[in-house]
């Protein structure tokens, strides 16, 4: 979990620094594109790490769930906890590689605890939601990872929102991945507070997703064990 996004980063920046370096505004720093692609990676391997994973979490657990009882709702927080830890060691590698390139975070990046709650909390909304629906219908564990990789590249961490063209840019904002994104350039790479707006209506969205997904969770539970 730490050597597959950090081989990834290494990947893009060898290839594509020679291209967007020079496009890289507000980083003084000659790694800057480095920087900045290693800030966006942080944010969305949580993400895609907690949906990835709720997204099989009971047809992987099915055994479990049809032989034993427990409360069911350890499963969505043995995610949780285990992709806390993943995360906490990719950043402290990150910091370890932020320094050897001569960037140093300051105090902004105290924010990171409360954006890594508000990016586990988008990922378990709508991870939970598929996961439920994925016991029932199996195409969505095929499909799921398919609009990920657009929602990858649709997000600006391999490439700055200068080089979407002007009159594209404001579909970005109907994209939630992109505040959360933009958040962690802010804290980590500009050295500036988060841009609170759309972070603001990602967390609402984030907690109308849990309550739903705990809904459905609930409502079809036993059906889920029938069909597992």
């Amino acid at each position: 979990m730490v050597l597959h996004p950090l081989s990834t980063v290494l990947m893009y920046a060898l290839v594509l620094s020679a291209v967007l370096s020079a496009k890289m505004p507000g980083i003084n720093n000659r790694f800057s594109y480095a920087i900045y692609l290693t800030a966006g990676t942080l944010s969305w391997s949580l993400f895609s790490e907690v949906l990835s994973r709720c997204l099989t979490i009971f047809i992987d657990n099915g055994n479990l769930m049809k032989k034993i009882v427990f409360p069911r709702t350890c499963l969505p927080l043995i995610v949780t906890g285990s992709a806390l830890v993943n995360n906490a060691l990719l950043l402290l590698s990150i910091i370890v590689i932020f320094a050897l390139l001569g960037h140093y975070p300051g105090v902004d990046a105290l924010w990171l605890p409360l954006l890594f709650v508000i990016t586990i909390a988008f990922g378990l909304g709508i991870g939970l939601i598929l996961g439920v629906l994925n016991v029932f219908v199996r195409d969505i564990g095929q499909v799921v990872p398919i609009i990920l990789q657009f929602s990858f590249w649709f997000t600006p961490i391999v490439y700055t929102v200068d080089i979407i063209p002007e009159h594209y840019r404001y579909l970005l904002q109907y994209n939630p991945m992109y505040h959360i994104v933009s958040a962690y350039h802010n804290v980590l790479v500009y050295l500036r507070p988060p841009e609170w707006h759309g972070l603001l209506v990602v967390t609402a969205v984030s907690i109308i997703l849990l309550a739903f997904s705990l809904f459905l969770f609930r409502r079809a539970g036993a059906e889920m064990v029938d069909v597992l």
